[in-house]
């Protein structure tokens, strides 16, 4: 059963969540605060996903969030906000979490976009991919880089490279499209999931940045994540050529 963390400190909000997610078959453990929920995020093993309100008394969900990625905990976060503002969400994706939702909501959509998440960050595009083509190895050598389809894992000349879930999905979404111009918003939606266009789009930039930073032997003289002028991205696979 799929183990929910709901992290808020509005009695109703929280009674009703887990009221809809036990109907729904959900497993829910809850907290009132940010120091509250790091405890049982470090010491509850089997917790999948954590929605995590950003206001929280004693730490706000901006900082746990931004001190678990730090850890290389890559746990699941949906950070839920009451600020309808840009930043906010933002911010929130650029720390680490994997989706925000932002008050009111309905139960509904907060079951849709925990599923969500929880089918992405099980990868299931990388999972059809192999079975849609049993020719493609688990294991995909690209230049200095090596991609461990089954273990999750990116190795650069050897050694191991730490990257988020979502830097993880975004290197592999670019792969199965490789040597392709994509637009920043077709990623956007690819990875992210988001339909609107608009300023999101710079989470792709950033995201390639740091893609950059961790993959490239010179990151402002990129061989694999090329920027394609007016149009977007692209992995470019001839690195050795």
């Amino acid at each position: 059963m799929t183990k929910v963390l709901i992290v808020d400190d509005e009695p109703a909000l929280v009674t009703l969540m887990s009221y809809n997610l036990q109907k729904n078959e959900f497993d829910v453990l809850t907290a009132i605060n940010g120091i509250d929920a790091e405890q049982l995020i470090e010491n509850v093993s089997d917790i999948d996903i954590v929605l995590l309100d950003v206001m929280l008394p004693g730490k706000s969900g901006i900082e746990l969030t931004k001190e678990l990625r730090g850890r290389g905990n890559h746990i699941p976060i949906i950070l839920v906000t009451a600020l309808d503002e840009e930043i906010d969400k933002i911010l929130g994706l650029e720390i680490g979490a994997d989706d925000y939702i932002t008050k009111p909501f309905s139960p509904r959509e907060v079951i849709a976009r925990i599923r969500a998440v929880l089918r992405r960050f099980e990868l299931e595009p990388v999972k059809n991919s192999n079975q849609s083509n049993p020719q493609m190895k688990h294991i995909k050598q690209i230049g200095h880089i090596t991609i461990d389809y089954d273990k999750l894992a990116v190795q650069r000349d050897g050694a191991l490279v730490k990257l988020t879930p979502k830097e993880y999905e975004l290197l592999v979404y670019l792969i199965e499209r490789a040597d392709r111009v994509l637009a920043r918003e077709n990623i956007l939606d690819g990875v992210w999931d988001f339909k609107e266009t608009g300023p999101d789009t710079r989470m792709v930039d950033m995201h390639i940045s740091h893609l950059r930073e961790k993959l490239e032997l010179d990151p402002k003289h990129p061989m694999m994540l090329q920027t394609v002028r007016g149009f977007g991205y692209r992995f470019n696979t001839k690195v050795d050529e």
